[in-house]
């Protein structure tokens, strides 16, 4: 019987793969690969959703001594470069994910504020079909639903 744990090998295994498509990915979008973008992305693939303070702070931990001005350069250069989506519910901070290629929605807990993905009905982009002004044309709508998350409605209970 073997009793070896094994978890740790294979996280850092994730992570060295995490890495690898974080530089292939910078490099795809034409970006040099530094390592606050790396931490920058690493940051929201373990915490999507999140505004430039918090990214800040968990930057922070992998990069002791960047400011925050840092990672609201680095974070502006991902979003116009197509790496991430920066997306701004209303009376919150804009909020920044990995998940750009889709046309996905957002579900905002009004208590607490956790953000949850919620997969485009329709299948394609935009999404929504509106009426559109003469010559206007929509690539892309943006919907927030706005309620309670599971663990906000159970403690209302």
């Amino acid at each position: 019987m073997e009793l070896v744990d094994h978890a740790p090998a294979e996280a850092a295994d994730a992570a060295l793969a995490q890495r690898v498509a974080h530089e292939g990915m910078l490099r795809t979008r034409g970006l040099r690969v530094t390592r606050g973008r790396l931490a920058v992305l690493d940051v929201l693939a373990a915490q999507p959703h999140s505004d430039a303070d918090t990214i800040h702070q968990g930057v922070a931990i992998l990069e002791p001594g960047i400011s925050l001005q840092s990672v609201h350069n680095v974070l502006g250069a991902l979003h116009e470069a197509g790496v991430l989506r920066r997306f701004e519910p209303a009376r919150s901070a804009a909020r920044y994910e990995l998940r750009v290629d889709d046309n996905h929605h957002h579900a905002v807990c009004s208590r607490c504020g956790r953000v949850e993905d919620v997969d485009c009905v329709t299948g394609e982009a935009p999404c929504l079909h509106a009426p559109a002004p003469a010559g206007f044309a929509v690539v892309q709508a943006e919907v927030t639903f706005w309620g309670l998350c599971a663990h906000c409605a159970q403690s209302e209970r």
